[in-house]
């Protein structure tokens, strides 16, 4: 699959993901593990949401 996630993208993705965990862990409940989703997201580059409504945030190179 074609990267579709930018860096900036992908840094605020793991964040969220780390928060997300992180609560669910405090709270202890097993919605934590949705905090995986987005740090798979950010580490793999594809988002598959973005795919289906067409948004890029990785930068184009200059020609």
């Amino acid at each position: 699959m074609k990267k579709n996630v930018g860096s900036p993208d992908q840094i605020v993705r793991y964040i969220i993901g780390a928060v997300i965990i992180g609560l669910g862990i405090y709270f202890k409940t097993w919605w934590g593990v949705v905090g995986i989703v987005p740090i798979v997201t950010g580490f793999m580059g594809v988002c598959p949401a973005y795919n289906l409504i067409g948004v890029n945030t990785c930068k184009t190179p200059k020609k």
